[in-house]
């Protein structure tokens, strides 16, 4: 470098210089890195310069090329700086981090006109300061003083190595022992640092510091931990015992009080061992712990040692202090002993104890106001350390020192305790004077009678006690004893007993001071006998023997005569002496002799002894128990009545001594025996039961009884009755219109008995037969007899048989009345409807009424029809009396079959025929027989009868006004086919005009009855219901003014706007129409699921139109009452609604199904029923009658029993066979409703 640079210098070399530089060019470095020391995030830069670079410059780390760019991409902190165009390729590193510490070389490569050249390598050193440093002490618990402890500080990440130096409250500590290990990456160094030193006490909470430094860091790092040593408290002291002496009862309060320590030491109280207190207070501030005890001094706690003890975690052992206490208590009690009453002149010895006290007390003696000083004092240890102390005292009594005050006070020193025991002396000296208050001695007294004797006493301490004696002997029932001014008295009340006669009363007067005195008194009594008794040398009596009886009646005063009873009859007796007995009376005694029957039995032989004087006696009895055979009681029943299925008792009313006999039944000469039959019980008395008892059971029975005495027997009729049961002579039992018919009944029944059989005829209103027929009876059978049958006598007659015994049989009779054919003729059967253009299927119906069978045959304008037309098809459906032909014409015709047609009915009794117009679809005729059925204050039920219905479906509408309605009110009827209605809401006590019409598809009818009205008047309102506001008329009654202008105005909306619905709904049905559907009705087709046919409901614009004017306030009291809008579109919808909605009731039939005696006839041939049948067959087929005509037809009333009924039918049908199950359905169903297409063929279409 100094060649060329002495070459660049020099002018003259320039010459030299540009033919070098043309020949060679090498490249070669200015300036070469050097190794570099950085710390980290500080900027290194390595420098690189090199003359005439021809080849790419690029850096080297650690053998791995960084690249050529300047930027260095992938390295993001490394990039060359400086000037390339003067050779200038240093390498900076920004925020130099460990990873950058390696070696580095700066290569220039090789080109055409040079080689690669490599400069010297370069290394960066990183310096990395070490990590926080932390402490590691070789214990988790704190530390105990005077233990040794090793702390180990750790200065972690550190290049080069950190020095690390402990203090402890700023003092270095010596002697710590240093090591490196490796760090958490490579080059990166641990440095530990440990130092052992012994725990003191005044270490607890100071510092131990740690200082980590190394050259990246200026300052030394330091971390510092807060020691925490466990040392024992102080010894504890007590505080608030001044003096040991404490006096009993008083509250010690005395605290325990222990410094330092950590933790501070925990305190508890014992007193003799026993814990007294374990709660305690910590007082961080002052470094102490305190515990208070509060104690109730006791006298057992004399001498008791209260000790405080102080610990904590690291005592060796608990400190504690002890103290003494002595406590002075007075004695729990002062006793006085002895006995504190004496008799005069006696020696009183007396105790006074003073139980256990410290000190021990002082006794003093009074009496009175008197002390005692002759005492003697003695003392003992006692309880609770104390001492007992005991006072005797002797002294003698005298009569004036009765009730005086005895005084024993202790007196306690220490305490300055007195205490006083007192009680009252009681000297005692003997009463002075007894005497009594009693009946003389010779006055006689009544056994029974109340006597009072009364003993009297004076004077003595205490009063004299009082005690009855009788005959030395005490008598406990004496009175209670009571007292007087000056002295005592004690009752002894006696009811006089034989005993008392000559008894000896004493009364003695006793008290405490042991000496008594006395008084006497003697009763004289008069008294019964005492006692009773009958006595007889025989042991066994018998009927038919004689008895001897004995009788020794006892003691009385004066004497006694004796009499002898049996039942109600008195015996004199043969009476011997009388003798001396006790209680000074007399004793008597009497025999009597008695023959003995079996009546004697358990009967009493009385004995009594009576006395005049006294008017009354005394007795005894003795009971016979005399031996005989059975005997049967005049009671005994001959005859017992039961009735079957009972409980049957035979009852045995036997008699026999001895009781245990045994007996025998028998019937119909067998004997009876449980294991025969067992039904049969006998009970404890021999009476015979039969369980269940039956008629075979009657009969005589036999009873045969036996004991030890002998043997007899009787004989019992059993009467069983039991319930009737009944059948019928006949039945059925035929009679013919106006004959006499007789229902014979037969009973078996016991008893037989009048008026048993009762008659009535069964139905759907019961009805007894007084009026109808005469009810006889011959024995066990009942007779019904009708005269002039008529057909309302047909029927089920049940004879009944009652003879009182549940329960009554019954047997049904049927009486069949058997009547030449009647057609029914109603409007609803002369005529039939229907289109005449080809398209519709018309039934013209004919039914008959008549026993026996009807049968039928057509006509059409009297021609006879032929049936092998296909054209015409013929049924027949037969149930009970009711027969109904049906003769089905297909595809109508005007012109062919608007028509009479004639229905004749006959059987063997007689025929009856029926003109019947087939005519095109029109407006129902008007209803018949308008009138009231029923009436109220508020509304009226009216019922009719339907005309013919025009051949579509018909509905009915009530017209109705009062006198000052403006106009007819209209309610449509619901059901629409109903033909009955209640209208309501009207006013009580007006009269109203009602008229009712009929309404079709087609139009309307006139009103019933050639136009009547009926004029009705409700009823008075009831008085419950009676309201002031009700008794305005009905104009008065409507709503305001305003109220009907605001309703008459949102009317008018919905009337505009329900036009224009109409409107424009006609409009699209047209559009449809022509799209390709036939014209339906405002409420459009539906589909009829059985016949796959449209059908439509068609709907009068204005069904209420009925050339009468219509007000709004009419309109408004229509949809009020009957709910339904003007159009009355509410009915009409239900027969194109779908199953869910309500069906009206009087529309609805249930379809049949096929009869299983329906014979089909083919052409005009006709297959008659089974040859086999029988003729009261036609009366019994009671099922279901099919109407297959209008549903306005009324069903006509079954007048046989339903449940024997068998449905027969015949059949006439087209000759083609292939459509027959397709018929027989059709004719098996219910006639649907009315289709728009049933319409004559100039009303088909649109109807708005």
């Amino acid at each position: 470098m100094d060649f060329l640079s002495a070459w660049i210098v020099s002018p003259s070399a320039l010459p030299f210089l540009c033919l070098i530089w043309g020949t060679q060019a090498q490249q070669a470095f200015r300036s070469e890195p050097r190794n570099l020391t950085v710390r980290m995030g500080a900027t290194a830069v390595l420098r690189c310069e090199v003359l005439r670079a021809s080849g790419t410059v690029q850096w080297v780390k650690d053998g791995l090329l960084l690249g050529p760019q300047r930027s260095l991409p992938g390295f993001p902190r490394y990039n060359m700086i400086g000037n390339p165009k003067r050779g200038q390729y240093h390498l900076q590193i920004e925020k130099a981090q460990l990873e950058d510490d390696a070696s580095y070389e700066c290569q220039a490569g090789q080109s055409e006109s040079s080689q690669a050249i490599i400069s010297t390598t370069a290394w960066i050193n990183m310096l990395i300061p070490s990590s926080e440093p932390y402490f590691e002490v070789d214990t988790a618990t704190p530390w105990v003083a005077g233990k040794k402890y090793t702390v180990t500080c750790i200065a972690p990440d550190a290049k080069p190595e950190a020095e690390i130096t402990l203090y402890k409250d700023g003092v270095e500590l010596t002697g710590a022992e240093s090591f490196t290990t490796s760090g958490s990456k490579d080059k990166l160094l641990n440095t530990h640092a440990a130092v052992t030193f012994t725990a003191l006490s005044s270490d607890h909470r100071r510092q131990l510091a740690c200082h980590s430094k190394n050259p990246a860091r200026f300052q030394p790092v330091e971390t510092t931990m807060t020691m925490t040593v466990y040392f024992p408290p102080q010894p504890p002291v007590i505080i608030g015992l001044e003096k040991e002496e404490v006096k009993a009862g008083r509250m010690l309060v005395l605290e325990c009080v222990s410094h330092g320590g950590n933790p501070l030491a925990t305190l508890h109280w014992t007193k003799d061992g026993e814990v007294l207190s374990m709660t305690w207070e910590e007082d961080p501030v002052s470094q102490k712990s305190s515990s208070i005890l509060k104690m109730r001094i006791r006298p057992q706690d004399n001498q008791a040692t209260l000790c405080c003890e102080s610990v904590n975690l690291v005592s060796l052992s608990p400190l504690s202090i002890s103290r003494t206490i002595t406590v002075l208590f007075e004695p729990a009690e002062v006793k006085l002993l002895g006995e504190f009453a004496a008799i005069e002149g006696q020696d009183l010895h007396l105790s006074c104890l003073a139980t256990s006290s410290n000190p021990p007390v002082q006794i003093r003696w009074w009496l009175g106001y008197k002390e005692l000083n002759t005492t003697s004092d003695t003392m003992e240890e006692g309880d609770n350390g104390g001492m007992t102390t005991m006072s005797n005292m002797t002294h003698r009594v005298s009569r004036e020192e009765d009730g005086l005050k005895l005084t024993c006070e202790a007196f306690n020193q220490g305490t300055h305790f007195s205490k006083s025991q007192i009680t009252k002396l009681s000297v005692y000296y003997p009463p002075q004077k007894v005497w009594l208050d009693t009946p003389a001695p010779d006055v006689p007294l009544r056994v029974g009678t109340t006597v009072h004797l009364i003993c009297f006493s004076a004077g003595g301490n205490p009063t004299g006690t009082l005690t009855w004696f009788k005959n030395g002997k005490v008598v406990p029932d004496a009175l209670r004893q009571t007292s007087f001014d000056r002295g005592v008295a004690r009752e002894l009340a006696l009811v006089l007993t034989p005993s008392d006669n000559m008894a000896a009363y004493r009364c003695d007067a006793t008290n405490e001071a042991q000496k008594s005195i006395s008084a006497y008194t003697k009763l004289t009594v008069h008294y019964p006998a005492v006692s009773m008794a009958i006595t007889t040398e025989q042991t066994e009596l018998r009927r038919g023997q004689t008895l001897m009886l004995e009788c020794q009646s006892g003691s009385s005063n004066p004497k006694a005569s004796i009499s002898w009873i049996l039942g109600t009859h008195r015996f004199e007796g043969v009476e011997q002496p009388p003798k001396k007995a006790q209680f000074g009376g007399v004793s008597v005694r009497s025999t009597l002799s008695l023959n003995l029957t079996s009546h004697h039995h358990n009967q009493r032989v009385i004995c009594q002894a009576y006395s005049p004087l006294l008017t009354e006696g005394a007795h005894t009895f003795f009971k016979l128990n005399v031996l005989y055979p059975p005997e049967f009681s005049p009671e005994q029943p001959t005859q017992v009545q039961v009735v079957e299925d009972d409980i049957a008792t035979i009852p045995l009313l036997v008699s026999a001594n001895p009781e245990e006999l045994s007996c025998i039944w028998l019937h119909r000469r067998e004997t009876l025996v449980k294991e025969g039959d067992l039904r049969y019980r006998w009970s404890d008395d021999n009476s015979l039961a039969i369980n269940n008892v039956t008629r075979r059971n009657a009969g005589v029975y036999t009873v045969k009884c036996t004991n030890d005495e002998g043997v007899d027997q009787t004989s019992i009729m059993l009467d069983v009755q039991y319930a009737p049961s009944v059948k019928a002579e006949k039945d059925p039992v035929f009679v013919n219109l106006g004959g006499t018919a007789d229902l014979i009944c037969v009973a078996d029944a016991n008893p037989i008995i009048s008026d048993m059989f009762s008659w009535k005829l069964l139905g759907e209103e019961e009805a007894e037969v007084e009026e109808i027929g005469d009810e006889t009876q011959e024995e066990e059978s009942g007779l019904l007899t009708i005269h002039d049958v008529t057909r309302a006598h047909a029927g089920l007659y049940q004879c009944t048989a009652d003879n009182g015994i549940e329960p009554p049989a019954t047997v049904d009779v049927q009486l069949v009345v058997q009547f030449k054919p009647v057609l029914q003729k109603g409007a609803q059967w002369k005529k039939v409807a229907s289109r005449g253009d080809g398209t519709t299927t018309a039934d013209i119906v004919c039914q008959a009424e008549g026993i026996p069978r009807v049968e039928f045959s057509w006509e059409k304008k009297s021609v006879p029809m032929d049936f092998e037309n296909p054209r015409y098809e013929e049924r027949t459906v037969r149930e009970g009396p009711f027969h109904t032909s049906t003769v089905r014409v297909v595809n109508v015709s005007a012109a062919l079959d608007y028509a009479v047609f004639s229905c004749t009915a006959r059987n063997t009794l007689g025929e009856d025929k029926l003109d019947i117009q087939l005519i095109s679809t029109s407006h129902p005729d008007p209803p018949s027989l308008f009138r009231q059925v029923s009436l109220t204050h508020d509304s009226v039920s009216l019922e009719w009868i339907p005309g013919f219905d025009g051949g579509l479906r018909q509905r009915f509408r009530i017209r109705y006004r009062w006198e000052q309605s403006a106009s007819f009110l209209y309610v449509d009827v619901f059901p629409p086919g109903a033909t009955f209605f209640t209208v309501t809401g009207l006013q009580p006590l007006t009269s109203y005009n009602f008229s009712v019409n009929a309404l079709n598809a087609m139009g309307e009818s006139g009103y019933a009855d050639d136009n009547a009205v009926l004029t009705i008047t409700t009823k008075e309102r009831p008085e419950s219901e009676e309201d002031p506001a009700d008794k305005d008329p009905p104009s008065a009654r409507g709503p305001p003014a305003y109220l009907i202008v605001v309703f008459t105005v949102v009317f008018g909306v919905v009337l505009v706007l329900n036009s224009l619905g109409c409107f424009f709904g006609i409009r699209w049905k047209k559009r449809r129409g022509q799209t390709g559907g036939r014209g339906g009705s405002v409420l459009g087709p539906k589909k009829n699921e059985d016949q796959g046919s449209s059908q439509s409901t068609v709907s009068n614009s204005n069904k209420y139109e009925s050339r009468e004017k219509i007000n709004a306030a009419a309109q408004h009291t229509l949809l009020i009452d009957s709910g339904s809008e003007t159009d009355s579109n509410a009915y009409e919808s239900y027969e194109g609604a779908s199953s869910r909605y309500y069906y009206p009731t009087g529309d609805f039939k249930p379809p049949l199904s096929p009869h299983p005696e329906e014979t089909l006839r083919l052409g005009a041939t006709h297959l008659h029923v089974a040859s086999h049948s029988h003729l009261y067959e036609d009366v019994r087929d009671g099922g279901q009658f099919q109407d297959i005509r209008a549903a306005s037809l009324p069903s006509p009333p079954s007048l046989v029993d339903h449940t024997l009924s068998k449905q027969r039918t015949e059949w006439r049908a087209p000759t083609y066979l292939q459509q027959g199950t397709e018929r027989v359905r059709e004719f098996m169903d219910v006639r649907q409703p009315q289709r728009d297409s049933d319409l004559p063929f100039e009303l088909r279409g649109e109807l708005v």
